[in-house]
């Protein structure tokens, strides 16, 4: 959703339009107002103020973001934005660029505060800090910070090491909040009670948005967009694709072609799954692709992370491009990319958003594509894909299947893939799963998988030494897969697990458990 998209009407008539200036967690704060029945969108930090009076914006807000306002490259605004009329909400790095333009100094901090502060509250008056208590904790994530606002602010709130955490313009023809801290994520209790005292309190919204909403203004858009021609949309079988093809067949109906290839990097059952439920419930003109052979060549001798995404995606085109060949008309390629695929691969609308890990169908498409990209879910996160899949009728098995990357297997064989290590994978993660739903933990965890690690170690099985391979075991908890924690799995279960998989599979001869939080670790491991 871009900022030169207000050519279209907006799906709803409270708008928050958010200039994201590269924070990783910009798009959470889309997702709060969202969830607060206001419809908000990322936006370039390049809109013009005429742009964003076209949206009829009840609010604005800048974004957080990795730079500093004196960075040579450092995205920035229009200052003729805080002069609207509208209010506008400055968070972390918005608020650093809000004083900076006004005429503020901003100044590094003697050390980056990253975690938990303990915020204080001055000025409890203000409709923006209504119902917060006088001290609670908020969530930091900064180096530079407001030192001196210059006669331009009143600060309301302040943390030990940040004194001018919660500021108000000091004009009254300026309706500007700023606050150094992040409200969106989890780790700010009160938050989402800050951001809905902005939105409705300060902006006046009614909060009468929903996700029924996103679905027409959506299916909307593709017809628009779409025309007359044909579609071809991937299937994986996991709850992404469907919800594309289900939003896609609202759409546009026959238009709609599906293809699914077997890239031999799937998990045991894959293919069967995706054929009989997407022929059966959808109805869908489904083409299945052998391209296993393919794409092992492709991979073979390969180690580097990044370049097994490249490989896969550049393979994975050039697959649908074939396929592509027998649908006339066929000029759109359909994608189930979400925001946190985006922003993890630096993709973010400031272009300044730290590159994580390059996901196959974000960074990773060849140049010459041969398809227009049709990416339909690109804004949302995992739950939001999921309340969407249910307003579409989906089934609730297919709503709730766990994520599957896109690259598949290959980037959860750590090190060269082969056809051999794939089928030990294969093994043991069908093991995996099996306990994790007997043991009624599926629906309790958001995404559990094995990994098999470039590691062999010394065990002893029967009367015999040997030196085998490390299985890892995956499982974490999360809203919307920006931020996660392992999770708590009975010990009795992963015991069960852990001895069937040394068990059952051969080759592998010592299991371990990963309780890595995201952040610092991503959720896959490459």
């Amino acid at each position: 959703m871009q900022a030169s998209a207000t050519s279209f009407k907006l799906p709803h008539d409270e708008v928050i339009p958010i200039l994201d200036f590269g924070g990783q967690t910009a798009q959470l704060i889309a997702r709060r107002l969202r969830e607060l029945g206001v419809f908000s969108w990322l936006v370039s930090p390049s809109i013009t103020p005429e742009q964003l009076l076209a949206m009829k914006p009840r609010g604005i807000i800048l974004s957080g973001g990795p730079a500093s306002v004196y960075d040579k490259t450092a995205p920035t605004c229009d200052k003729r934005i805080f002069d609207l009329g509208i209010p506008v909400l400055g968070i972390c790095y918005g608020m650093q660029l809000a004083a900076h333009l006004l005429g503020g100094k901003v100044t590094g901090a003697d050390h980056r505060e990253f975690g938990r502060a303990h915020l204080s509250i001055s000025d409890a008056k203000h409709p923006f800090l209504k119902g917060i208590p006088d001290r609670t904790t908020v969530w930091m994530s900064h180096g530079d910070q407001v030192t001196d606002t210059a006669g331009l602010f009143k600060t309301l709130a302040g943390t030990p090491t940040c004194p001018n955490a919660v500021v108000i313009s000091a004009s009254p023809s300026r309706q500007f909040v700023g606050v150094q801290f992040h409200p969106e994520v989890t780790h700010t209790p009160h938050g989402i009670d800050l951001l809905r005292n902005f939105a409705y309190d300060i902006c006046q919204c009614n909060g009468g948005w929903r996700m029924s909403d996103f679905a027409n203004h959506a299916a909307a858009r593709v017809r628009e967009r779409i025309g007359s021609a044909q579609v071809v949309c991937g299937l994986s079988g996991g709850v992404d694709s469907a919800v594309v093809a289900a939003l896609l067949h609202k759409a546009i109906g026959s238009q709609l072609h599906c293809v699914f290839v077997d890239t031999g990097l799937l998990r045991n059952g894959e293919r069967d799954l995706v054929e009989s439920t997407f022929r059966d419930h959808f109805k869908i003109d489904l083409k299945v692709v052998d391209a296993e052979k393919e794409f092992l060549t492709d991979l073979a001798g390969i180690s580097d992370p990044q370049e097994k995404r490249r490989r896969i995606g550049h393979r994975f085109i050039d697959v649908f491009k074939h396929a592509a060949k027998s649908i006339p008309n066929a000029s759109f390629l359909a994608q189930g990319t979400l925001y946190p695929d985006v922003i993890e691969s630096g993709q973010g609308h400031a272009g300044t958003a730290a590159g994580i890990k390059l996901h196959h169908n974000v960074g990773g498409l060849p140049e010459q594509l041969g398809f227009e990209l049709v990416e339909p879910l690109r804004e949302l996160f995992k739950d939001e894909v999921r309340a969407l899949g249910g307003v579409l009728g989906l089934p609730d098995q297919l709503i709730w299947r766990h994520p599957f990357p896109g690259p598949g297997l290959a980037v959860r064989v750590l090190g060269e893939v082969t056809k051999a290590k794939l089928d030990v994978l294969r093994e043991a993660d069908e093991i995996l799963l099996e306990e994790i739903v007997s043991n009624n933990l599926y629906r309790t965890t958001s995404q559990v998988f094995a990994v098999l690690l470039p590691v062999q170690s010394v065990g002893v099985m029967g009367d015999g030494r040997t030196y085998e391979n490390t299985v890892a075991v995956r499982a974490v908890e999360t809203q919307d897969f920006m931020t996660a924690d392992w999770s708590r799995i009975p010990y009795d279960v992963l015991a069960t697990i852990s001895n069937r998989i040394i068990n059952e599979v051969r080759g592998v001869n010592r299991v371990c458990y990963d309780i890595s939080s995201k952040p610092p670790a991503t959720i896959e491991w490459e």
